[in-house]
């Protein structure tokens, strides 16, 4: 299939440039999408980040370097790492052992070998979906600027969670909520037409704007909707990694490339019961 052709093209990027500069800029136009939508679907297919990712595959290949008798410098430099004390941390967090140990002869190292996508078939799970095309509608709520590093991003959003809730605010919000619309919504403001001012926002469908809110407008799509429940988070983030990998591949569907957005209709975080709105386009 051509999107996966297309991202192990970034893979192939990155693999290409792991004694240089790599840019997750370059990385997403290769898999032609944004870049923010580019880190997360990496993060499903490789279990890790990106940026975790590279650390991984340049460790590997250091280690390989000071077993050949390299010295501990040339291979930190080699590798972007202007200070040994920030490569060494490093070096051991992934291999168990200092680059100067990795040197002696009988020390087991840890390899990551390159990342390559592929469709491999699992089974015969279904995955329930509907699909819904929405006019633009209003989200009040509240909002926080994401950085365009995901595992920056990835640590804030729960933080924003908590510190939204703690505050009474989402209390606040849900008598305001649409009933046509309803749930609380986690909406991921990030698109490749937006790269300036990513945002996250937490909020529900409504007109009014309370002192101390905002309004943010969610454009017209279609939507795929996928329906869960379960312990929190890890029910929603299994979902999330099921849908990309496994139904969007093969849906004859493609990725919108618009906010997508979470919508919680019992936030118990041990038997919660939400929903996942993927917004799509035909091929």
């Amino acid at each position: 299939m051509e999107w996966i052709d297309q991202f192990n093209d970034s893979l192939a990027y990155i693999e290409a440039n792991l004694t240089g500069e790599i840019s997750v800029e370059e990385a997403a136009r290769l898999a032609c999408c944004s870049t923010y939508h580019y880190q997360r679907m990496f993060a499903y297919i490789a279990s890790a980040t990106m940026g975790e990712y590279i650390r991984r595959r340049k460790m590997s290949l250091a280690g390989v370097d000071l077993q050949q008798g390299m010295k501990v410098i040339d291979v930190a430099g080699k590798y972007g790492y202007d200070s040994p004390t920030s490569f060494n941390r490093v070096f051991k967090s992934v291999h168990g052992v200092t680059p100067q140990e990795a040197k002696k002869s009988g020390t087991t190292l840890t390899s990551y070998p390159m990342l390559t996508f592929t469709l491999t078939v699992k089974g015969v799970e279904a995955m329930e979906y509907r699909l819904e095309d929405k006019a633009a509608f209003k989200v009040t709520g509240v909002s926080i600027p994401l950085d365009q590093d995901m595992e920056t991003s990835q640590k804030k959003i729960p933080q924003f969670w908590n510190d939204t809730a703690q505050s009474g605010k989402v209390q606040q919000l849900v008598p305001l909520m649409d009933p046509n619309t309803p749930g609380v919504m986690g909406v991921s403001m990030m698109t490749r037409e937006i790269q300036e001012e990513w945002e996250y926002v937490i909020g529900v469908a409504a007109e009014q704007v309370p002192e101390g809110f905002h309004q943010f407008e969610v454009p017209e799509a279609k939507w795929a909707i996928f329906s869960g429940t379960g312990p929190m988070p890890h029910a929603i983030q299994d979902m999330q990694q099921a849908i990309f990998t496994e139904w969007l591949p093969t849906s004859g569907f493609e990725y919108a490339e618009k906010p997508d957005i979470e919508v919680y209709l019992n936030m118990d975080p041990a038997a919660a019961s939400f929903e996942i709105w993927l917004p799509v386009r035909t091929k």
